[in-house]
């Protein structure tokens, strides 16, 4: 019986002393996967460039000559055919990063703030040469033992070999520009058709080698298991989405059936690429708008702070007065949001981490839109906190094309946390549905509405903040370039993170990153600014279509056709109560003019000048002073008489660029020397060939319609009169996003004006970084940066740092 009982004991101690040695060796295994992440990061920061080349050529030729010598076997011959593709692309690289980087601190907003697109290529570049330095380390330490994963390692050097040779064509891109730009200048300022043409044949790298294994190597390793699940979940929901099963039941499951692309990363990175080449934005639209289907949104919410008031607001389409900041004894009508479907509420979202007086009145009850079955209601509670001082204005990102206020709520809870002043999240209308300049329409109305009733958001006023990410940070701009353009108060402080400042169609250092990047790729950039212009990014008859499915079309031709009614009906009542009210002034007025114009556009009329309303309308970068506002006291200011207050008439704006506007293309023998030496067909040495991809389009969805060139769709392209009316700028950026330049631009010209501008730039985190506040250290931390910008636009003035 002892015996019995010793040896089951022995065997439980023998399973339990297994079942450890498991456990043992899958942290062992985490711990060296994180400390080669953590190796190769060092690498990356401790090492010059020169060395970390001489150290990669000297292994790669080392590891070369040692699988040369194993015979003829298909595996080694393949080895040392890689590590010479090292040795070679490593050694061609080195010159062209070289003289990018000498010349990179040229484009850097000022000696305290050393961040441009050319120094991002050049991390970006190094990155890669760590990583194979890294591994080919490993490999001439590791090559003789019998556990080395000899599939595995040449899968992975393989494929950071492709990245490699595709960096060195981006470095040769980038030198293009560099030899092409004005001095300081970060945007391609060649003609139109060059400009068109460089982007064609950019876009015809090779791009699946970013998204399998390489996927996310420029980046924070803790950000690269996030990728890697948002990329199978993309290319999962891109199936379904071509079969038109589209419904939340199985987007929800895409996530959990996708086992495949989970183990196939070549497999992963070839769909990832044909998705984003050849879906449409209504696509991108579904995809990005599945964070807000219930199960998700209700797991973000339970890691986010909990707040008192969180409440869904429908602002009615009414006119009302605003005073003026010059003489507050005059007022300007805001008129409703007008554009493309007539009058129709504007959506906010209050959220407030106390109860403030009058956040539960009856006047802001009236106003509360129920967000379903499961939305939950404020209950009124007898202690309430007095007003706050400040208040937050927040419009979300997305594109322009995708998401709410809801999207971005966990990260409001927080800031509202932290903060303690009520944030008011605008939910404006989304392209293409409802293009330019919708959306800044409501995004203006919502903002003077918040102004007028501060009260009833639980707020004084005293400081009021305009904040937004992405194209929100696009659209606090233009905000407050129309708020002081009508003359009504403009916020005091804007912070922007990553915003998007240049929607022309266009190349800069930065953009180029777009390449390899998951989450903001080039073609589905241009695809958003195609929706948000009007403009169509698809050929209805391109056989691309086709992944949208018969059920598909029938879906999107009955939206556009209710759209249309919708539009026409709105025309028409427009007409009808202008013919029977007693405002003459408008009688000219077609009933196809609410569908083009709004009337309250008035206000953004520009005098005529050097930079005056007809000039902006074909501006290029090319025309702008990055030094300083030396012709800006020509330009005569906005005038408050009572000719400029009195009721305008519908011709006096119009936010669309007629065909007649346009600006004429050069003549082949007009252009200049400088252009003809920048043919788009390549700057490469002889014997280099970067990877083309197969899955390229015939044709690049180019926005070429002159309306992206409009000063309240692209802020960079303001004149210095219009730019001096913004309030103190607070940006915060990434190092690795691809609308980096345009936060490094916008801040240049700003600091030529002598506006106040501050740029803050985080390393090694991906565009979206507020989304994804929750998901580490390094995003937490860039989450607090914006929070801090916030904190010194809300301090009084005295409190204020000078």
């Amino acid at each position: 019986m002892e015996s019995d009982w010793g040896s089951g004991a022995a065997r439980a101690d023998g399973s339990l002393a297994s079942k450890r040695a498991k456990e043992g060796s899958k942290s062992r295994s985490r711990r060296r996967w994180r400390k080669s992440k953590t190796k190769a990061s060092w690498l990356t920061h401790s090492m010059d460039l020169r060395t970390m080349t001489q150290s990669l050529v000297t292994l790669a030729e080392d590891n070369m000559a040692y699988f040369s010598s194993q015979g003829p076997g298909e595996t080694a011959r393949r080895l040392s055919g890689v590590f010479a593709g090292i040795r070679e692309q490593a050694l061609g690289l080195e010159p062209a990063l070289g003289r990018l980087l000498s010349v990179a601190h040229l484009f850097d907003l000022d000696a305290e703030t050393p961040a441009n697109g050319y120094r991002s290529l050049v991390h970006t570049a190094r990155c890669c040469l760590a990583h194979l330095l890294h591994k080919s380390r490993y490999v001439a330490s590791n090559r003789r033992s019998i556990f080395f994963r000899t599939s595995h390692n040449l899968a992975e050097l393989e494929a950071y070999l492709v990245a490699l040779t595709q960096l060195r064509a981006l470095a040769y891109y980038a030198q293009r520009l560099l030899a092409t730009n004005r001095p300081g200048g970060l945007f391609f300022e060649g003609d139109e058709g060059l400009i068109a043409e460089f982007l064609r044949e950019y876009v015809t790298l090779h791009k699946g080698c970013f998204y399998g294994r390489c996927l996310g190597f420029q980046f924070t390793p803790a950000i690269r298991p996030f990728l890697q699940t948002i990329s199978i979940g993309l290319v999962s929901f891109g199936e379904h989405y071509k079969r038109n099963e589209t419904g939340l039941g199985v987007t929800a499951s895409s996530f959990f059936t996708s086992g495949r692309f989970a183990i196939d990363p070549e497999l992963r990175g070839a769909e990832f690429e044909r998705i984003i080449q050849n879906l449409d934005v209504h696509f991108w639209k579904a995809f990005w708008n599945i964070t807000e289907i219930e199960v998700l949104s209700s797991l973000a919410n339970m890691t986010s702070a909990t707040v008192r008031v969180s409440r869904l607001l429908s602002l009615p389409p009414e006119a009302f007065e605003m005073p003026l900041i010059a003489d507050p004894k005059f007022t300007v009508t805001i008129s409703p949001p007008l554009a493309h479907s007539g009058p129709g509420p504007v959506l906010v979202r209050l959220i407030s981490y106390d109860l403030r007086e009058g956040q539960d009145s009856k006047e802001l009850s009236n106003l509360v839109k129920s967000e379903g079955p499961w939305s939950l209601e404020l209950r009124p509670c007898p202690q309430q906190a007095p007003r706050a001082q400040s208040l937050v204005v927040h419009i979300h990102g997305g594109g322009f094309v995708a998401q709410t206020s809801k999207s971005h709520e966990p990260y409001l809870k927080s800031w509202a946390q932290e903060l303690g002043v009520p944030i008011l999240s605008i939910d404006y209308s989304l392209a293409p549905e409802a293009p330019f300049p919708r959306a800044l329409e409501e995004c203006f109305y919502a903002y003077c509405w918040a102004v007028k009733h501060c009260a009833l958001l639980g707020s004084t006023g005293e400081r009021i903040c305009l904040a937004g990410d992405s194209a929100g940070g696009n659209l606090c701009f233009t905000v407050s370039l129309r708020a002081a353009a009508y003359g009504v108060r403009v916020p005091d402080g804007i912070m922007a993170a990553y915003p998007a400042t240049m929607l022309q169609s266009t190349a800069s250092p930065s953009r180029l990153l777009s390449l390899m990047d998951p989450l903001l790729p080039l073609s589905v950039l241009t695809k958003c600014v195609s929706a948000y212009a009007g403009g169509e990014t698809e050929d209805p008859s391109d056989s691309d279509q086709k992944a949208l499915g018969m059920l598909g079309l029938v879906r999107r031709d009955t939206a556009l056709l209710f759209r249309d009614l919708r539009m026409g009906a709105s025309s028409w009542l427009h007409s009808f109560l202008d013919l029977s009210g007693n405002k003459s002034h408008r009688n000219s007025v077609s009933t196809a003019e609410p569908m083009q114009r709004s009337l309250s556009e008035a206000a953004l009329v520009q005098p005529e000048g050097p930079l005056g309303t007809d000039s902006l309308k074909s501006l290029t970068l090319h025309d702008l002073s990055l030094k300083g506002s030396s012709d800006t006291s020509d330009t005569p200011e906005l005038s408050l008489s009572a000719e400029t207050l009195a009721p305008p008439t519908p011709s006096d704006i119009n936010f669309f660029v007629g065909p007649d506007d346009a600006p004429e293309a050069k003549a082949p023998d007009e252009l200049s020397t400088k252009d003809r030496g920048c043919s788009a067909r390549a700057a490469f040495p002889e014997g280099f060939h970067p990877r083309r991809s197969s899955h390229s389009t015939t044709r690049m969805p180019l926005c070429s319609s002159p309306i992206v060139k409009n000063p309240f769709m692209s802020p960079l392209l303001a004149s210095d009169s219009m730019l001096q009316s913004l309030p103190p700028v607070h940006i915060v950026a990434c190092a690795l996003d691809p609308m980096l330049d345009d936060s490094v631009m916008f801040a240049r010209r700003l600091r030529g004006l002598g506006k106040p501008v501050t740029l803050r730039v985080v390393e090694d985190l991906p565009h979206g970084f507020l989304s994804l506040a929750a998901l580490c250290r390094e995003t937490r931390q860039a989450a607090a940066q914006c929070v801090e910008c916030i904190r010194l636009i809300l301090a009084p003035p005295a409190a204020q740092p000078v």
